[in-house]
C-alpha cells in the first residue's frame, strides 16, 4: 500500500515538474522588427518581406507522461526505504524528461509553416507580423494590421 502511494506522489511530482517547465511560445525571431503584438492594434503600411519560418514543434505531454510512469516503475525497484522512494522519484523524472525528448523527436516535422510579414508602417516604424497564412498578400502591397493579423488595403 505504502508502494502505491510512494509511486502515485512520485508520478504526481514529476507531471507537476513537468508542466511548470513547459514553454508554450511559438514567436520566432523577428529580426530586429517590432512584432505588432504589444504594438498599437491598427496601422497601415507596406510590406517589405515575407518570410516562411517553421512553427515550433509541440508536445502533448503524453510523452512525458509515460516515460514518467515507466521511469518511475523502473527506479521503483531499486534499493528499499527511503533509497527506493529517492529511486522512484529520480526514474520518473528522468523518464519523463526522455518521454518528452523522444515525443519531440517523432514530431520534428509536424511544425506548421507559419509567415512572418515584415511592414513598413506609414509612420516610418517596421512591425514584423507572424500568421499562419499569406492569402494573396505580396511584397509591395499596401497592407493594413488589424489586431496581429496582416491584410491588403
Amino acid at each position: 500500500m505504502k508502494a502505491t502511494r510512494t509511486l502515485a506522489a512520485a508520478v504526481l511530482a514529476t507531471t507537476a515538474l513537468l508542466t511548470g517547465c513547459a514553454s508554450t511560445s511559438s514567436q520566432p525571431y523577428n529580426n530586429g522588427y517590432n512584432t505588432g503584438y504589444n504594438n498599437v492594434s491598427m496601422g497601415y503600411g507596406t510590406i517589405e518581406s515575407i518570410q516562411v519560418t517553421q512553427g515550433a514543434n509541440r508536445t502533448s505531454g503524453a510523452g512525458a507522461i509515460l516515460g514518467g510512469v515507466v521511469g518511475a516503475l523502473a527506479g521503483n525497484q531499486v534499493g528499499s526505504g527511503s533509497g527506493r522512494t529517492a529511486a522512484t522519484v529520480a526514474g520518473g523524472v528522468a523518464g519523463a524528461a526522455i518521454g518528452n525528448n523522444v515525443e519531440r523527436n517523432r514530431n520534428a516535422n509536424g511544425g506548421a509553416e507559419l509567415y512572418q510579414i515584415n511592414v513598413r508602417m506609414d509612420n516610418g516604424e517596421y512591425r514584423a507580423v507572424t500568421q499562419d497564412s499569406v492569402y494573396d498578400l505580396r511584397v509591395g502591397n499596401r497592407v493594413r494590421i488589424v489586431d496581429g493579423r496582416v491584410y491588403r488595403y
